[in-house]
């Protein structure tokens, strides 16, 4: 087997494994909180921004704020970016932007969710700790 095929081979075990392996089950802070602001923007090219707020305290791991959006709250999701998060217990604001397929949104009505995760080491794999999430409804806006 050549060293690209069992190197695919392995990062694919990898990722089977993580997917198999529970979240990890310590709550979250319940000061914690993640919002999307109620408009984002949409530019001609599909390149779309959302931004909001978020607060989080008591990380061992990495932590992003994560987001995607639709047209409703059903099928058709795009992941717009993910940010890094700083956990020192004071509010920051995060601004993602990612391309989606053109025409496949338009400004107008949206769905978005963010969501607030960690990736804790627990038995030598990163296992996402969830600290907050918010789903709402939002308006595109062009430009």
């Amino acid at each position: 087997m050549s060293l690209r095929r069992t190197l695919s081979a392995a990062a694919a075990g990898a990722v089977l494994i993580l997917l198999a392996a529970p979240a990890v089950t310590a709550t979250a802070d319940p000061s914690d909180y993640v919002t999307a602001d109620p408009v984002g923007r949409i530019a001609a090219d599909g390149t779309i921004t959302l931004s909001g707020t978020y607060r989080c305290v008591g990380n061992t791991g990495p932590v992003f704020v994560s987001s995607s959006v639709g047209r409703d709250s059903g099928k058709g999701r795009h992941g717009i970016g993910g940010t890094r998060a700083v956990c020192d217990g004071a509010e920051h604001i995060w601004q993602n932007t990612g391309k989606t397929t053109p025409n496949d949104l338009a400004p107008g009505a949206a769905h978005v969710e963010a969501t607030l995760m960690e990736l804790r080491p627990q038995g030598g794999l990163p296992l996402p700790r969830f600290h907050a999430a918010q789903e709402r409804d939002i308006t595109l806006t062009a430009g």
